[in-house]
């Protein structure tokens, strides 16, 4: 794998505190996204949600379809797409356009659906969509292929369906994983990548599991089960930050709305995996920090975290992605973006060492070449006088 890291988001994305005008936080999202796109952000997930109250983008294939044209070369994701949730046919033919239309920069990310409210709401019991995913991949990826298929669930039927157009590009497939191995066995049996949003979370977990590891301990098990290779570039570990020049300026900043962020975890979103805890401001500060599970501090911060991460997978991942929210308000919320990408990208994408090299290279030679050069406007003052005079 390339030893340049990618960075992008994982948006889902959390406007909160609640009560913000859901048409803007949208227009903001798109903006979002165009300031990623002009720092040089590799890649942006949207996710898919209906319930909850913060989490107000529907459908991400549209979302894409609209910030495409918008957005110069950032790579857009579905992040992710809950496959349960859709009939396969749809979603082929739905991708396959976005990949035309899009030339190839979009990518499909895929999941059972993090939200069990909205899979309540369609008549989908959460303990059956894992094994819902799977099947459903299976059906999708025969979709892509060409095949023409017949199948038969509680939630669809097809017969003899198939697409009519063909994929633009080889596009990139990555299958969600929180907690359970799901998502790494899926992406194990097809050589897809995995996008690990528990990634931050195993100094949280139960009996000291390291999510990671098993993770790609999966993911190398089914690869080599079902001859496919397991490629660490499509690996993509999610956490949350926020930086600041200070981490005194960091903490302050994101009084602005963490506590809303935590307040939803904790008694609005039934996602118990996201165990997130503390009560005051602080606390849930001092958690953030303590537990490993994101940063709130300087980008000196963030490349200590993102070094543990990559210590910890044994033997590197291909991106970062930030798990995007809005505990600091708009304007702090940009800026700690223009951190990453100022600092905290060279750190791992190899583009200060050439400079570095360059400026000690100049300094060994100084002395000999800055006499030199000293000694040749000597010489040309020299000849002047000596011209001058004769003439």
């Amino acid at each position: 794998m390339t030893d340049r890291l990618r960075f992008g988001v994982f948006h889902a994305p959390y406007h909160l505190p609640m009560g913000q005008n859901p048409h803007l936080a949208l227009h903001r999202d798109v903006k979002f996204v165009q300031h990623l796109d002009e720092l040089g952000f590799d890649e942006a997930w949207i996710g898919e949600h209906h319930s909850c109250g913060a989490e107000i983008i529907p459908d991400p294939i549209t979302f894409i379809a609209n910030v495409a044209p918008q957005t110069k070369s950032i790579k857009l994701g579905t992040g992710v797409l809950s496959l349960p949730y859709h009939n396969p046919l749809w979603v082929a033919d739905r991708f396959i356009l976005l990949d035309h239309l899009t030339r190839g920069r979009a990518m499909l990310g895929l999941g059972p659906g993090a939200l069990t409210t909205d899979a309540y709401m369609i008549g989908i019991d959460p303990l059956e969509q894992r094994d819902a995913l799977e099947e459903d991949v299976d059906i999708l990826k025969r979709l892509f292929a060409g095949e023409t298929v017949s199948h038969k669930t509680s939630r669809y039927e097809l017969i003899e369906a198939r697409t009519q157009i063909r994929p633009y590009s080889d596009f990139e497939v990555a299958v969600a994983a929180v907690a359970s191995p799901t998502g790494p066995r899926i992406s194990g049996k097809y050589g897809d990548g995995v996008l690990s949003i528990g990634a931050t979370m195993s100094a949280m977990a139960p009996d000291g599991v390291n999510t990671l590891a098993l993770h790609w301990d999966v993911m190398e098990q089914r690869a080599a089960q079902f001859g496919q290779t397991a490629d660490r570039s499509k690996w993509r570990l999610v956490g949350p930050m926020h930086i600041a020049e200070t981490r005194e300026l960091a903490r302050e900043q994101v009084h602005h709305g963490i506590d809303a962020w935590f307040d939803y975890f904790q008694d609005v979103q039934a996602a118990v995996h996201f165990n997130v805890a503390g009560r005051t401001t602080e606390e849930r500060i001092d958690f953030v920090i303590n537990s490993g599970l994101g940063v709130i501090g300087t980008p000196d911060d963030a490349i200590e975290q993102i070094s543990k991460l990559k210590e910890q997978s044994n033997g590197g991942f291909g991106a970062y992605l930030v798990m995007t929210h809005e505990w600091a308000n708009w304007a702090n919320t940009l800026h700690s973006y223009e951190l990453m990408a100022e600092r905290v990208f060279p750190a791992f994408q190899g583009s200060i060492e050439s400079l570095q090299a360059s400026a000690d290279w100049a300094a060994t030679t100084r002395g000999e070449l800055g006499g030199a050069q000293i000694k040749s406007v000597e010489n040309a003052m020299a000849k002047h006088a000596a011209e001058t005079a004769a003439s």
